[in-house]
């Protein structure tokens, strides 16, 4: 399935970060891209291609909200769930859990009853439990016995059980991939909610010359980054060679550096003098986190190709662009800058 011309594909959270770079990529390559979300976070990721795909402003926590989600489409990519950065996943239980669960259920079932083909379901390196603290690599076999720190990574889990549940007993063909840490622009730029990247990129292009930016804990974390057109790429060959129900990694384990050195990387793309200070009282998550990548070279003759340096100027650079833009709206509309 290498021509997606005459396709029609359905990508829940298409409005999202991800979402909107997935939507995008299959746009260009010719498929019919139905765009399914709540759109709780507004609609500007997708305002450039917005003519030219379909929006289904629905909630896929209800089995009807699904059924019409997936009403004549050929093949669906899920990444709708409820999701957030480190503060929301380590306080988060019910949030965490429920949402996401209905979702991966009815969307499942959807699929079944509406004759969906190819299923591809986006789960996450937080099913890896933190009992592997001393591994730097996690390969796919590791996720068992399960013990993830969070109800996310339990969401996950039983999404992935889900999708090969169905993959065994309908005609839909399953895949899900777990993805290890994707960053770029469009991202939340939040400092209450947002990933390291961005977070780091907001606080260095808000510091002065001689402050200092914050890192949780000692800045010792080390992780493995994958670029969002990479992680869209891999998702798209996943899809299209990989329909056997189980799971595979989708990162980047080229270029694993700690929390320290993508600060100081960042420091640099942003040339001010900044120091960087720790703090020890908030959360880290596990101390070493990056992708196997052997099953996803074998499986997919495919492996990511952004460098770690490139993404970050990117993502420097869009952040810029970003803050900028939301100061000059504020001092027009006469608020706080």
């Amino acid at each position: 399935m290498t021509d997606w011309g005459n396709q029609t594909v359905l990508v829940t959270g298409g409005a999202g970060f991800i979402g909107s770079f997935l939507t995008e990529e299959l746009n260009s390559r010719g498929a019919d891209v139905i765009v399914a979300d709540n759109f709780s976070k507004g609609h500007d990721k997708l305002e450039h291609i917005a003519d030219d795909v379909e929006i289904r402003p629905v909630d896929l926590t209800t089995h009807k909200g699904c059924i019409e989600a997936t009403e004549g489409v050929d093949h669906v990519f899920h990444l709708a769930a409820s999701v957030g950065g480190i503060h929301y996943i380590q306080r988060e239980n019910i949030g965490g859990l429920t949402p996401s669960v209905l979702m991966n259920q009815h969307m499942l079932e959807a699929a079944r009853i509406n004759d969906i083909d190819r299923f591809l379901f986006a789960s996450s390196a937080c099913i890896y439990r933190q009992e592997h603290d001393d591994l730097n690599k996690f390969s796919e076999d590791q996720a068992i016995p399960a013990n993830p720190h969070s109800t996310y990574g339990w969401a996950k889990i039983l999404g992935e059980v889900a999708c090969d549940a169905y993959h065994e007993d309908s005609e839909v063909q399953t895949s899900s991939v777990r993805i290890f840490n994707a960053y770029g622009p469009r991202e939340n730029l939040d400092p209450d909610s947002s990933h390291v990247i961005p977070s780091l990129c907001r606080k260095a292009i808000e510091a002065e010359d001689g402050d200092s930016i914050e890192l949780f804990g000692d800045g010792t974390q080390e992780r493995g980054f994958i670029y969002v057109t990479d992680l869209v790429d891999g998702m798209i060959e996943t899809m299209e060679k990989k329909s056997d129900g189980e799971p595979i990694n989708l990162g980047n384990s080229k270029e694993v550096v700690s929390m320290n050195e993508l600060a100081e990387k960042i420091i640099e793309i942003s040339g001010k003098d900044l120091s960087i200070e720790h703090d020890l009282s908030m959360p880290t998550g596990t101390d070493k986190y990056a992708a196997d990548m052997t099953k996803m070279k074998a499986e997919l003759d495919w492996e990511p190709s952004v460098k770690l340096e490139d993404g970050l100027e990117r993502v420097y650079e869009w952040a810029e662009k970003e803050l900028e833009g939301t100061k000059q709206a504020a001092v027009a509309d006469g608020g706080d800058t």
